[in-house]
């Protein structure tokens, strides 16, 4: 033993106590397109961790459209703690940036994993690259770029996009429909290109490396069986009693809720301007597209996340 260590015994030295580092919860991020079983999985990974599930659905913040979005049972959310489901009112319009202070204020207050589940890819990108402060889209404009989309093909958007936004035309993949009508839709509704906008992008809230991030899939036919199958459930379970409580409020059409699949196809029937069946077919039909489109996101946005195929669940 050293002379010092000697004379520090000798003195009654006694060793300060290390301070414990603080272990921050490792939280999970489950994305995964409508029907896929996402929901399942968050619940029983939240089971084993003791976590707190969060949602990443833009429509199921939406209180009056607990059917139409497939949210959580009552019974499922009084099993294990939720947060973020049917905590907005049809009447407002929750943006991405408004989703993200939400959960931020869940990051400071819980000491507990969060279990992050949804399919709004922009939710999981803003949570994880930050978020760029583009204003509100007008839906008139939207939907005229993404009819010049299906009429005139991606070769003709790109060349538009190219035009007022070259750098993100560069860096949108091949296919990627959502993101190309996306950004020609913000230079015609802003008059400032979606680059520009990102340049002023946030900081982000959760470090990938820092998280259990997973995709969930299917195959993609069982996928779609799921969808119709998840259709038939809905209407035997009142969605349409729930459309009509919806417009009985004559709420703006362009609002988030009143835009949600389903919305629009019900509300047709309910107007008589279609038959239900048809109506129904065409909501299978929609479903099916909104699905593939949130694929095509997950695949292009979120390539080092782990996938996992959900068929035995």
């Amino acid at each position: 033993m050293c002379g010092s260590a000697r004379g520090l015994i000798g003195i009654g030295w006694q060793r300060h106590p290390v301070e414990e580092p603080v272990i921050q919860p490792r939280h999970v991020l489950i994305a995964g397109a409508t029907a896929t079983g996402k929901s399942a999985l968050a619940m029983q990974r939240a089971a084993e961790i003791g976590g707190v599930i969060v949602n990443a659905d833009s429509q199921q913040l939406y209180a009056d459209l607990r059917i139409l979005t497939a949210r959580p049972s009552v019974e499922d959310e009084a099993a294990l703690p939720h947060c973020l489901y049917g905590v907005a009112d049809a009447s407002e319009a929750w943006s991405a940036g408004r989703w993200l202070n939400a959960v931020e204020s869940l990051l400071k207050a819980e000491t507990r994993p969060l279990v992050i589940v949804g399919g709004t890819g922009l939710y999981f990108h803003a949570l994880l690259k930050g978020l760029a402060p583009v204003p509100a889209i007008s839906p008139d404009v939207r939907d005229r770029i993404d009819a010049a989309f299906e009429s005139h093909g991606e070769t003709e958007v790109r060349k538009a996009l190219a035009q007022v936004d070259p750098l993100a035309e560069r860096r949108i993949t091949p296919g990627d429909r959502q993101r190309l009508v996306r950004a020609l839709s913000v230079s015609e509704s802003t008059g400032r290109s979606l680059s520009s906008w990102q340049a002023e992008t946030t900081p982000p809230l959760l470090n990938l490396d820092m998280c259990e991030a997973w995709v969930v899939e299917r195959p993609r036919e069982a996928l779609y069986a799921r969808c119709d199958a998840r259709v038939d459930a809905m209407i035997a379970a009142g969605a349409i009693a729930e459309v009509e409580s919806l417009l009985a409020r004559r709420l703006r059409p362009d609002l988030p809720a009143m835009l949600a699949v389903g919305v629009r196809e019900i509300a047709a029937a309910v107007a008589g301007e279609m038959d239900l069946e048809t109506a129904v077919q065409t909501l299978k039909t929609h479903t099916r597209q909104y699905a593939k489109r949130q694929l095509t996101w997950f695949r292009n946005q979120m390539p080092d996340w782990t996938r996992r195929n959900l068929a035995e669940l």
